[in-house]
């Protein structure tokens, strides 16, 4: 499932509700992004030839790893 923010018009401004929901969907892209681009600085993935879904269960672990890394 794909979720996206809302968007103002001319006709209809956010509400507070649609404001603080395109908050927290940023702040959860944003969290996803930094994840990825981190993972695309570990030069070793360049060379990871396996079956993807076993490449996925390694790039999430990867992930969880990272992130508790930089919560510290």
């Amino acid at each position: 499932m794909i979720i996206t923010g809302r968007k103002a018009t001319r006709n209809h401004q956010l509400t507070a509700a649609e404001k603080e929901a395109n908050r927290l969907l940023s702040r959860e892209r944003a969290a996803v992004e930094h994840g990825f681009a981190n993972l695309k600085s570990w030069r070793f993935l360049t060379k990871v030839r396996m079956h993807a879904r076993h490449a996925t269960i390694l790039l999430r672990a990867l992930l969880v790893l990272a992130n508790t890394e930089v919560q510290r």
